[in-house]
């Protein structure tokens, strides 16, 4: 059985940086019923295990555990929701060992390129374009994440979902749980915040970040329209053949073709209110103006060429295909539903994306790309050594 919780409240609704994801890390910490080593033991005990996420706008508890268990590690998590306690050793071990992987990943350069292209696209103020510095980790306190846990986990804010082998008695389980009695002390739904993005006015921005790194990692960003957009769901399209599988434009000329790349993807993000499109790849450095030239250039001719329709046809298989695998499982069905949820798409958002990808046409394509994607609003980003 997977038994999914999330409140609204995530990175997007915090009072300082990190405040929401170690509120989130730190539920397994300790409750008033039991300590960290307590919930750890009997996790394991029963063959369950937690999932603790925090996204920009929701934090996710997600619990995996045998039907017969159930009633058992449903105790455990409603401790954890309920009656966390933040206490203040085990917080040390979670900063400590969250400051040496962030201290591992800012010797990366991909990590460091992700970082400064979101700081770019947004700005700083913005939830998006925030970056956190060693200092932000040792301003956290319990008392911080208390503040969080109070204002956003609590029953008015809360979510559930349930997949798998599911009974009758553990629907009454969780109904007895979390569906009878209110929790939480502040019981008001999250306040609405509006963040406009405020881009830097560089194009280009390059940044020397360890000189012995062989390589040159690059990004190229550009807004692009949201989810909620009659034209999104052949859009994806379009992404998908620039550079979102093995066999798109960019890693067939910039990967098969020149070899400037071992991989090169177009992928894209989105957050309240906007959309990202987001071009990503690694080159040696004398390779990194030739890999840019040759983006534009297939940019270009998604604009001014028309798609073969063998080349459409294999897009369109791949996004099929890869839509029917991830959906396959029970388990994977929730991903579906909490991501139409919180996302404030409607039941018809996969139907959609299936017929657009049936329907599309070569000239179709052709006019997104040229409505959609322009060389002027293209930012670019590279991190690390330069020739």
């Amino acid at each position: 059985v997977r038994f999914d919780m999330f409140f609204e409240g995530g990175h997007w609704h915090q009072t300082q940086k990190l405040q929401a994801v170690f509120t989130n890390r730190m539920l397994r910490e300790g409750s008033h019923k039991y300590n960290s080593a307590e919930i750890a033991e009997k996790l394991d005990y029963y063959g369950a295990w937690l999932e603790l996420s925090c996204s920009l706008e929701h934090s996710y508890i997600t619990l995996y555990t045998l039907t017969k268990y159930f009633t058992q590690t449903l105790d455990i998590l409603e401790s954890m929701i309920k009656e966390s306690l933040f206490p203040e050793k085990e917080l040390e071990t979670v900063r400590a060992t969250n400051i040496r992987q962030f201290q591992v990943n800012l010797s990366k350069i991909d990590y460091v390129a992700q970082r400064r292209i979101m700081s770019a696209m947004y700005g700083e103020q913005h939830p998006c374009g925030m970056t956190v510095e060693i200092d932000d980790y040792n301003k956290i306190t319990p008392d911080t994440l208390l503040e969080f846990y109070n204002r956003y986990y609590h029953s008015a804010n809360c979510s559930l979902f349930i997949s798998g082998k599911v009974t009758n008695e553990i629907i009454h389980c969780i109904e007895s749980v979390f569906g009878t009695e209110t929790f939480g002390k502040d019981h008001s739904k999250p306040e609405v915040k509006e963040y406009s993005p405020f881009p830097v006015s560089e194009k280009q921005i390059f940044v020397a970040h360890n000189e012995r790194e062989m390589q040159t990692a690059v990004r190229l960003g550009q807004f692009i329209i949201t989810r909620k957009h009659p034209d999104y769901p052949k859009m994806r399209v379009l992404i998908t053949l620039l550079g979102g599988y093995f066999g798109s434009r960019l890693m067939s000329n910039i990967r098969e073709d020149k070899g400037y790349t071992y991989g090169i993807s177009a992928d894209t993000f989105f957050c309240s209110g906007s959309g990202l499109l987001l071009i990503a790849a690694d080159t040696a450095p004398e390779y990194l103006q030739p890999l840019i030239k040759e983006i534009y250039f297939e940019i270009e001719r998604l604009q001014t060429e028309l798609v073969t329709p063998q080349e459409l046809s294999n897009v369109r298989n791949y996004i099929l295909g890869e839509m029917y695998r991830n959906y396959e499982s029970a388990f994977s069905l929730s991903d579906a539903w909490i991501f139409i949820k919180n996302s404030g798409l409607d039941d018809s958002y996969f139907s959609r994306i299936v017929r657009a990808v049936k329907e599309i046409t070569p000239t179709e394509i052709c006019d997104l790309a040229c409505r959609y994607l322009c060389k002027e609003n293209i930012k670019e980003l590279a991190v690390g050594k330069f020739s």
